[in-house]
């Protein structure tokens, strides 16, 4: 079971923008191999960071008005909000130590 829980075009403004922690969005699509090797590493970092930071997946196929909204253009594509505002775009797969030393920036 993902630890990452899945955020759409309709729950985005509520699960995201609204949230009062730092919020971590994974835009993916389930064609992507490199989103594929990506997902167990952030339900890694979704079980080590619970309760301090929010981390949901976005199916770029599936929502494509958030997906256009943020001009997501490369898979994955890593989004960090806070304060409802996009604060990091990490684009591309990474190692953990990359995408955990970009949380520990603003947390």
């Amino acid at each position: 079971m993902s630890n990452a829980k899945d955020v759409t075009d309709i729950t985005f403004e509520q699960e995201v923008l609204n949230s009062d922690k730092l919020t971590l969005v994974d835009f993916w699509a389930s064609w992507c191999g490199p989103c594929r090797k990506l997902g167990p590493v952030l339900d890694e970092i979704a079980q080590e960071y619970e309760g301090r930071v929010n981390v949901f997946k976005l199916n770029t196929d599936d929502n494509m008005k958030t997906t256009k909204e943020y001009q997501i253009s490369g898979l994955p594509s890593i989004v960090l909000f806070k304060d409802g505002k996009p604060k990091e775009i990490l684009v591309g797969l990474m190692p953990k130590s990359s995408i955990v030393n970009n949380i520990e920036k603003y947390l």
